[in-house]
């Protein structure tokens, strides 16, 4: 079983920037997808982005052009980055990896954004 832990999380100004990282305790190269979710206080789990095998992205409308994922095999750890940051980007971000049949989860790593 793999486990997944977030880092990078913290307080930051508005339009300000964070680098958040997922590191797996096993190799996930073999992931079908690594993704990050993002869950605001009083509401539901949202995707934040995602990345396939062979690199391919996707993001959600909300961070389109701010925020990068990445990934690197090699150190098995996937990445975050994210610009511009606003007030809505408030929340626990959590780190999601799906390798047949099973899906993995981290504990999440809390970003605030405020002045």
């Amino acid at each position: 079983q793999v486990q997944l832990v977030e880092s990078g999380g913290g307080l930051v100004q508005p339009g300000g920037s964070l680098r958040l990282s997922c590191a797996a305790s096993g190799s996930i190269a073999s992931f079908a997808v690594m993704a990050w979710y993002r869950q605001a206080p009083g509401k539901q789990r949202e995707f934040v982005a995602e990345i396939t095998k062979g690199g391919s992205t996707n993001y959600a409308d909300s961070v389109k052009g701010r925020f990068t994922i990445s990934r690197d095999n090699a150190k098995n750890t996937v990445y975050l980055q994210m610009n511009s940051l606003n007030p809505e980007d408030t929340a626990v971000y959590y780190c999601k990896g799906f390798s047949v049949p099973y899906i993995y989860w981290g504990q999440g790593t809390q970003v605030t954004v405020s002045s």
